[in-house]
């Protein structure tokens, strides 16, 4: 039985709680939560020494606000216990740089959080790639302001998202970028940006992102030489457009997608890894504190 502790109970670390409860081999003994909005049956606590002092878990969950992500996970590196950090890894790539270095001298597990790695539409397109020529990748994700959010930007908060996934679909690294942002009804941090990114073997890429818009879309576009994919992450639907004819015809498939939780499959991948020392699909720290150096080098 793997004993886990999970810091931060607000909107993602309820999710995190929730998801946890349904895969066997877990015992959860230990929640950490300054102001708990209603009883947990597991062990409580308010601050995260007085839970390390009662307590030793196997692996911890981090879902505290991003610019707490750096000083509550030292605690933990620092005692070689594994964590699974939400994303952003931290709020700088200097904070970045101190998590990875305690990582690596206290010889502990260190992910982070970049669920969308584990949308199965994410793995269907890959398997729809193999083999395929890369052209372009661009990816929407634009929605209503989030009220929760006060801490970060939408470059922190969703663009290190779809960085990762640029990285983690290509198989590439980015070697040139740009952003462009503004800031229009936020009060501290952008809400509206454009990234566009050159990577490895003349492939090129883009993020639109804003917290303007009054819907929600999370959608990526890959243009290849044999066919033009859409993937819809919140739907989970693959489609493939190919054998464009000069009378505009064109072929459409809806590609297969198995369905299931993205965030069962990463803490499942994570669990795993704190067990077999297999880090599967995860995104691991040096992935986390890429995403941080692409956003801090434009700012």
């Amino acid at each position: 039985m793997l004993r886990l502790a999970i810091i931060g109970l607000g909107s993602m670390g309820k999710n995190h709680y929730r998801v946890v409860k349904k895969i066997p081999g877990i015992q959860i003994v230990a929640l950490c939560e300054s102001a708990p909005t209603h009883a947990y049956e597991e062990p409580l606590f308010h601050n995260v020494d007085q839970l390390l002092a009662a307590v030793t878990p196997d692996a911890a969950i981090i879902c505290v606000p991003t610019f707490l992500h750096s000083e509550v996970s030292r605690k933990f590196l620092a005692r070689k216990i594994p964590v699974l950090i939400e994303k952003p890894l931290a709020s700088t790539v200097a904070e970045g740089l101190e998590l990875l270095r305690l990582a690596r001298e206290n010889d502990v597990k260190l992910a982070v959080g970049h669920v969308e790695r584990f949308n199965p539409v994410v793995t269907a397109l890959i398997k729809e790639l193999e083999g395929k020529e890369l052209y372009s990748i661009q990816i929407t994700r634009v929605g209503p302001f989030p009220p929760r959010i006060a801490d970060v930007g939408v470059l922190t908060d969703l663009s290190v998202h779809d960085i990762d996934l640029i990285r983690y679909i290509s198989k590439r690294e980015i070697t040139d970028s740009s952003i462009h942002k503004s800031r229009k009804i936020a009060d501290h941090h952008e809400d509206n940006a454009v990234l566009s990114f050159s990577l490895e073997r003349d492939v090129v890429a883009g993020i639109t992102t804003n917290w303007l818009t009054p819907f929600k879309k999370r959608k990526i576009e890959v243009a290849t030489a044999e066919a033009y994919y859409e993937a819809n992450l919140m739907s989970q639907e693959l489609v493939e457009y190919s054998s464009y004819t000069m009378n505009n015809a064109f072929i459409h498939r809806d590609c297969f997608v198995p369905k299931t939780e993205p965030l069962l499959s990463e803490l499942a991948a994570f669990l795993n890894y704190v067990v077999t020392g297999e880090p599967g699909e995860l995104a691991m720290g040096v992935d986390g504190l890429r995403a941080l150096e692409i956003i801090e080098q434009q700012k």
